[in-house]
């Protein structure tokens, strides 16, 4: 607790194959795989068929076998803040197929069936894209329960059943979105986001096929019936949701945005730092702070600590610390809580 934490890698299993654009952002082989997903400062476990370990999903503190959910079960308020409460959960993914038609559940939908506080709101921040990437937000216009139904049952001869309800655009690096609960999206093949969301793995995929990979009930529906699955979906149309930033600060070589904040969401908040040979200091009151370097390098420094990170690097900021370290150089980095 008494300095920033890093992690080891933490890349998680999924049904589907990603991450050859991760040699760009984070220096991996470029290849794809079944471990499409990295998880960031995470306290959440991964809802896998099949699980590695127990923990599959849970970050280790670097150079450790210590898991970041003991660490703050033990010591709730200096690491988080009053509330003890981790209520985000961080990744950065990228697949190279589409995703399922999906939706996420909203609070009182996750208290009813999931026995959670959280839902799944969501946030993409678009860091990458292959060529002829896409992604899907919202119903077409005249889909309703009952034509949705249908597609359910036609996608498992005909994989573009679902496809065809949907609304896309084609995405543009650093473009931010948030995807609200209960709203249909799926990530297309070729996107490299970072991703911000409440901290659980609900998701409701009533899609037979994830790319060749032939989903279960059990993938599609999360253990409720279909009927119930289809009360996640919001058939209204679906508002554009791409935020426009918005400027907090700019002094000395140092740029702070607001990217996502409590007037868009009670979910969590995103703000991007950006430095040219300046420096900010991270100083939120009463929280922790998740931290990305997306751009450049600089250092992390404190009294007696200095730590060099570069594009790729993350790290936690426990509530303890907030006001006694300085981000400084020239990069952008994106700051979570």
């Amino acid at each position: 607790m008494n300095q920033p934490i890093f992690f080891e890698r933490n890349r998680v299993g999924r049904v589907y194959t990603g991450g050859k654009l991760f040699a760009g952002f984070f220096g991996d082989e470029p290849v794809d795989n079944f471990l499409p997903e990295e998880w960031i400062a995470s306290a959440v476990k991964a809802v896998n068929r099949v699980m590695i370990t127990e923990k599959d999903g849970v970050s280790k503190l670097e150079g450790s076998e210590i898991y970041f959910d003991d660490v703050l079960s033990k010591n709730p308020v200096e690491m988080l803040g009053s509330s003890g409460k981790m209520r985000i959960l961080v990744k950065v993914l990228d697949s190279a197929v589409r995703l399922p038609a999906q939706a996420h559940p909203d609070k009182a939908y996750s208290r009813k069936h999931f026995h959670s506080e959280y839902g799944k709101t969501e946030s993409w921040i678009i860091l990458d894209t292959r060529e002829d990437a896409k992604l899907f937000f919202g119903f077409q216009e005249g889909v309703d329960r009952e034509s949705f139904s249908k597609a359910i049952d036609d996608s498992k001869t005909d994989k573009d059943a679902m496809e065809r309800l949907m609304r896309y655009r084609v995405p543009e690096k650093k473009e931010v979105f948030l995807v609200p609960a209960k709203t249909v999206h799926a990530i297309g093949a070729g996107c490299l986001i970072l991703e911000i969301q409440e901290p659980t793995d609900f998701t409701i995929q009533p899609e037979h096929w994830c790319g060749d990979y032939e989903l279960n009930d059990m993938e599609m529906y999360q253990g409720v019936s279909k009927e119930d699955a289809i009360e996640c979906f919001d058939f209204a149309p679906a508002p554009d949701t791409k935020m426009i930033p918005r400027l907090l600060a700019a002094e000395n070589g140092a740029l702070y945005e607001n990217l996502i904040g409590e007037q868009d969401t009670d979910c969590f908040v995103i703000n991007r730092i950006r430095l040219s040979g300046g420096e900010h200091v991270m100083k939120l009151s009463d929280t922790y702070g998740v931290y990305i370097v997306t751009e450049g390098e600089g250092a992390v420094t404190g009294a007696g600590y200095e730590r060099r990170v570069k594009k790729g690097d993350y790290f936690f900021m426990p509530c303890k610390l907030m006001g006694q370290y300085k981000l400084a150089g020239n990069m952008e980095c994106v700051e979570c809580y």
